[in-house]
């Protein structure tokens, strides 16, 4: 499903020059929870960035379905974004005093999807991210940092892409909490074929994937196949 053939990323030039990634490469497979970790510096948000079609490589190919996208122009690059990937972030990004369902929608009008399966999808995606039909009118901001969470999954879910990329999703939520949203993308995978990548500087977040990919200092330093960390992840938080 997604490939990386060598791939660098420099900033600036010069004197001034720093190289972010010096050479990195690996596949995931349709399906797979991979867990891309490392400490600060690493070149792992950078990595994020060009996995997430935010920006480019200096060199090297991605091939995302096949298609190298390591090339595309910035308007296709947003056409692939909206299409093939879902995005999860740390700071939620939910509008606050919207309701449930119609965050979820957002995306499908951007999409000129038809209004009526708009909110079909939406209640769709919310309930495989773990969310109840008590829950879906009410603001985001009457709902707790777990359901929070769960209602951005279901937001990254609703156009159906190839991808999950989930940049430090727990990062803004208790252990306990965080716990509980970590079990949604296991399920998610296991039980609804869903490739998902999490990025995180974490050793405990990164045992809930089936796979760890270590970078430091721009290079992969190990990547190993792992048994994923079981908690509490039918409990609503």
């Amino acid at each position: 499903m997604l490939a990386i053939r060598n791939i660098t990323k420099t900033y600036g030039s010069g004197d001034t020059a720093f190289q972010a990634l010096k050479g990195v490469s690996f596949d995931i497979e349709d399906g797979e929870f991979v867990a891309i970790m490392g400490p600060s510096g690493s070149g792992k948000s950078t990595l994020m960035h060009i996995l997430g079609c935010l920006d480019t490589p200096s060199s090297g190919e991605y091939l995302l379905d096949g298609n190298d996208v390591s090339k595309l122009s910035d308007e296709e690059l947003a056409d692939i974004r909206r299409e093939k990937i879902g995005f999860v972030f740390q700071a939620f990004n939910l509008l606050p005093r919207t309701s449930v369902v119609r965050n979820v929608v957002l995306p499908l009008v951007y999409a000129d999807v038809a209004p009526d399966e708009r909110v079909t999808r939406a209640k769709t995606a919310l309930l495989a991210a773990g969310m109840t039909e008590t829950h879906f009118d009410h603001k985001s901001n009457q709902l707790s940092g777990g359901q929070i969470q769960r209602v951005a999954i279901a937001r990254a879910l609703v156009n159906d892409p190839a991808l999950i990329l989930a940049d430090e999703p727990t990062g803004n939520l208790d252990t306990k909490t965080g716990e509980i949203v970590l079990g949604t993308f296991q399920r998610l995978n296991e039980e609804h074929g869903r490739t998902i990548i999490l990025i995180t500087h974490e050793s405990d977040v990164a045992e809930h994937a089936q796979r760890i990919i270590h970078l430091r200092d721009g290079l992969i330093v190990s990547d190993a196949r792992t048994h994923p960390r079981r908690n509490a992840r039918h409990h609503e938080a």
